[in-house]
C-alpha cells in the first residue's frame, strides 16, 4: 500500500538526511491524516495518489510565481518537491492518449455541443485521473465540443 510506502521513504530520507524529501513526505502524509480526520476514513491508494497529485499542482502553480518574482533559492527547491512528487505518481498520459480517452468518453456520453461538457468533464477525471491535469483535460474537452 502506497501509505506504507511513503513511511518507509520517509524513514530512509531521515537516515540519508535527504531534508528536502523528508519534508515533501512529512507534508504528504500529514495531508493524508488531515483528509482522513476530516472525513472520518481511511483513504485507499487511489484517493493518496489524488492528494499527492494536488500538492504537485500547488507546487506547480507557486513555481510560476516564483519564477516571477525570480526567487532562484526557491525555484530549485519547489522543482526538487515536484519530481519527488510525480515519483508517487502515475506516468503522465501523453496529449494524444488524453484526447482519444475524452473521444471515447464524449460517445459514451452522447455529447453534442458545449453544454454536455459539465458531464464529459466529469466523466473524463474519472477515468483519467491523477495521470493528466484537469486544465489540459478541459482544453482538449473544449477543443472536441466547439
Amino acid at each position: 500500500m502506497l501509505k506504507e510506502k511513503l513511511l518507509e521513504d520517509m524513514k530512509n530520507s531521515m537516515k540519508e538526511k535527504n531534508v528536502i524529501r523528508k519534508n515533501v513526505i512529512q507534508m504528504v502524509r500529514a495531508a493524508i491524516l488531515q483528509v482522513e480526520k476530516d472525513k472520518q476514513v481511511e483513504v485507499n491508494d487511489e484517493q493518496i495518489l489524488e492528494i499527492i497529485a494536488k500538492e504537485s499542482k500547488k507546487r506547480k502553480d507557486a513555481l510560476s510565481d516564483y519564477e516571477k518574482s525570480g526567487r532562484e533559492d526557491l525555484i530549485s527547491e519547489i522543482k526538487q518537491e515536484i519530481e519527488i512528487l510525480a515519483e508517487y505518481l502515475p506516468k503522465p498520459l501523453t496529449r494524444e492518449e488524453i484526447e482519444k480517452i475524452i473521444e471515447e468518453v464524449i460517445a459514451s456520453v452522447g455529447a453534442t455541443s458545449m453544454k454536455d461538457m459539465g458531464p464529459v468533464m466529469k466523466e473524463a477525471k474519472a477515468k483519467i485521473g491523477p495521470a493528466a491535469d484537469g486544465k489540459t483535460i478541459n482544453e482538449i474537452v473544449k477543443e472536441k465540443l466547439s
